[in-house]
């Protein structure tokens, strides 16, 4: 199965997609690729054998602005992407289909309509069933199953938490199968029930002081943390316990900061940046960009060559992986029984 992935960042769903051809349940070959942050890029190139025919978009919005860009992209049987959610999320403008980013839907629905793929799995925020109370969803599904003649199932709400990953990330699925396939019943995935926690994911060896907080900062967290409090909000940092399971690791708004453990394994305390204050000894720091690749389902072999502020950024963006698998796993089974 031939297979593009818009909006590729690291290349979750082509990572989902190896999976499933490595575990013999379909081959796939992704034929091409879209993204538009070049350091995100260099970690997808670094990870993927990407080969000389593998087409490059760049630049989604650029690319679609031109018909016959669509129509020279080679044939493929499955669109997948994570198009930007930031514009429909509860932490960001909630500014929907009227900022730029909400618009990149639309660049999607722009190669659906001209190339005609037989399948297409997106993954947005779980705010987006009820951004503008509804509606967004509403002209979404409208879209694909008026205007683009797919038979799309109604969207799901999907926990990585409960397909072998400790992070409790919530992330709506739409699947869509051309019609001309004439199949007109499709469910989603249920959870494995494996049970996991922090202490799955955590450096087996200690980590580098510079990922403990200093005493200073602690106490600006904990002052921010009372602010909010005192005007009724939940929101600041949070020490999550190694038997528990991560809040949802984001870019932005403390995403860092609420998933802060406690790591005794320290010996040298000596700072390895410039801190104001010194190294906490209580042994609270944040994950490491590694365990930050494990809560999204990123095995160790994948290669990390950017900077700390930047693999954050890219696995907070990310899809989380088992939940992707375990979605178009199912996509599969039904393309198998089709036939």
């Amino acid at each position: 199965m031939k297979h593009l992935e818009l909006f590729a960042g690291i290349g979750g769903f082509r990572r989902a997609m190896d999976l499933l051809t490595k575990d013999n349940v379909m081959e796939f070959h992704c034929v091409g690729y879209s993204e538009i942050d070049i350091k995100a890029e260099l970690t997808y190139r670094a990870n993927y054998n990407i080969d000389e025919n593998e087409f490059v978009l760049g630049d989604i919005v650029a690319f679609t602005g031109n018909k016959k860009n669509i129509k020279s992209l080679p044939k493929f049987d499955l669109l997948t992407g994570g198009f930007p959610c930031q514009t429909f999320s509860m932490m960001g403008s909630q500014a929907g289909f009227e900022e730029d980013r909400g618009q990149m839907f639309f660049r999607i629905m722009d190669i659906l309509a001209i190339k005609k793929p037989k399948y297409v799995l997106l993954e947005n925020v779980k705010n987006l069933r009820n951004h503008d109370k509804g509606r967004t969803l509403k002209v979404i599904l409208n879209t694909l199953r008026e205007d683009l003649d797919y038979y799309v199932p109604e969207p799901q709400i999907i926990n990585a938490k409960d397909f072998g990953v400790p992070q409790n990330r919530e992330r709506i699925f739409i699947v869509g199968f051309n019609k001309n396939l004439k199949i007109d019943e499709f469910k989603y995935p249920n959870p494995i029930n494996k049970e996991v926690n922090i202490n799955d994911i955590i450096e087996d060896k200690p980590v580098s002081v510079k990922y403990y907080l200093s005493t200073q900062y602690l106490n600006t967290l904990e002052e921010h943390k009372k602010r909010h409090e005192m005007k009724g909000n939940g929101f600041g940092y949070e020490i999550i316990s190694k038997d528990g399971i991560a809040n949802a690791i984001v870019v932005g708004g403390m995403g860092r900061e609420r998933n802060l453990i406690i790591d005794g394994r320290l010996t040298d305390f000596t700072p390895v940046t410039h801190i104001k204050g010194v190294v906490n000894r209580d042994g609270i720091r944040r994950m490491t960009p590694r365990e930050w690749a494990r809560l999204q389902g990123f095995p160790d072999e994948f290669i990390i060559d950017v900077s700390d502020a930047q693999a954050y950024k890219q696995f907070g963006n990310s899809v989380a992986v088992p939940a992707v698998q375990a979605t178009a796993k199912g996509v599969v089974k039904k393309i198998l029984r089709s036939y």
